[in-house]
């Protein structure tokens, strides 16, 4: 059995009820009691949080680990560590392994595989929603969905064929399982390296113009009102593509968006200086769009907030602009990188931690997400005014490609707990 650990002297947030308190909490492998707890059982660890917040920990939408296929850019093993260290207690792993998680055994491997290394870290995977994503032959999704996918997604590979993405969130309505696809038409962003726009016309550089996301974006919307289908937009970068996902809203479609929280942070400025830590897919875009982004989260629009972690090794960025790979890691800065807006004032806490807790936990139908008794005992200890300096050379990721390196950030994980039991403590 979990040994018992009581946390006093807190800031408790809820982000389910929009709700932070001060008090204190006791868990084993589930919460026990939370508020004016007084007493904990003999033997529990007790822990004075000295006015430090206890969040939910945070369920990271979108991840990419190298194995099986590529443990040289990220392993169970290193990504469980970064989790851990950034607040993350649940990871989505994205299919674009080698080979492609689109069969029932490669889930069966990730879900057996991934507990013996992860230090405890909650790994669920995502199946591919085309066969080797290649966007032509629709998966197995009853079939995956049974074997334990918790969602279905192309990756970074957008489905050009209508007719597939249509039969697709068809199939997908008869086991109410979410569908997440990345809108880009992929003709309008066919080599192009950053945001299409004043800058990158500087920099002598191709560009991705933003309405290769809000046009691909009306049709997956479209396609999700026809099907009735559960559609996740992954990964907006582009106000041009908001209006588009409020009228569906409004209409009843059962659609949801989420945002990288590079792009909610960082804008094509970042790559000046062909700064290839900063080439993400899809592409940091304008300050207008980023403010765009920022108020589309507090308005509620964008339900979720992604690290959309992508380990690239530095023989993959060290290169020329064009030539370097696109992708960041950011399981070690999704929880820093977001309270960024908290301490600039432009979004409220409780909704930040709502849109990495509470909202995803409802997308995935998990039971993690909310401080309540009885729910599973995933909290993690923030000390939200803590200023570092991001040195990506000592993350904990295989990787250390990060847009964020040698910038100033501010709230720092000091304890992470998952079912209970301690997985990381700060240094």
């Amino acid at each position: 059995m979990t040994k018992p650990t009581l946390i006093r002297n807190a800031k408790l947030i809820d982000p389910a009820k929009d709700k932070v308190s001060d008090g204190a909490i006791l868990f084993a492998d589930k919460i026990i009691d939370i508020g004016a707890v007084t007493s904990a059982p003999d033997g529990a660890e007790i822990i004075d949080a000295d006015g430090a917040h206890v969040a939910p920990g945070l369920i990271d939408m979108r991840v990419v680990i190298g194995e099986p296929g590529a443990e040289h850019k990220e392993t169970f093993k290193s990504a469980g560590r970064a989790a851990a260290a950034g607040g993350v207690t649940t990871m989505v792993m994205m299919p674009n392994t080698t080979p492609v998680i689109d069969d029932q055994s490669l889930v069966d491997f990730v879900l057996r595989r991934a507990p013996e290394r992860t230090g405890g870290v909650h790994i669920l995977p995502a199946a591919a929603l085309t066969k080797g994503l290649s966007g032509a032959l629709m998966t197995e999704i009853g079939l995956l969905s049974e074997a334990g996918a918790v969602m279905f997604t192309n990756g970074d590979a957008p489905i050009r064929d209508s007719r597939v993405l249509r039969r697709a969130l068809s199939y997908a309505t008869a086991f109410d399982v979410l569908v997440a696809h990345r809108p880009e038409d992929p003709y309008l962003a066919d080599g192009g390296v950053m945001h299409e726009g004043e800058l990158a016309a500087r920099l002598g550089l191709p560009g991705i113009p933003a309405a290769a996301e809000a046009i691909m974006a009306e049709r997956d919307l479209a396609l999700a009102e026809l099907t009735g289908g559960r559609l996740l937009l992954d990964m907006l970068s582009a106000a041009q593509t908001l209006p588009a996902v409020k009228r569906a809203k409004n209409r009843g479609v059962n659609a949801a968006a989420s945002v990288n929280v590079h792009h909610l942070v960082l804008n094509e400025h970042d790559v000046a200086n062909y700064r290839t830590f900063a080439k993400l897919s899809p592409p940091l875009r304008s300050e207008d769009d980023r403010v765009a982004l920022v108020q589309a989260v507090k308005d509620g629009l964008i339900d979720v907030i992604v690290s959309g972690h992508d380990p690239r090794q530095a023989e993959d960025k060290r290169l020329p602009f064009e030539e370097a790979a696109f992708g960041a890691v950011g399981l070690e800065t999704l929880l820093p990188g977001a309270l960024t807006l908290h301490h600039k004032g432009d979004a409220p806490l409780t909704t930040l931690l709502r849109a990495m807790t509470a909202k995803p936990a409802e997308l995935l139908n998990l039971p993690q997400g909310r401080l309540a008794k009885g729910a599973p005992a995933d909290v993690i200890v923030i000390d939200v005014g803590a200023p570092f300096r991001l040195d990506s050379d000592k993350l904990k990721s295989k990787s250390n490609n990060s847009p964020f390196d040698e910038k100033t950030l501010q709230g720092k994980v000091l304890r992470t707990f998952v079912g209970g039991r301690s997985v990381y403590a700060a240094e």
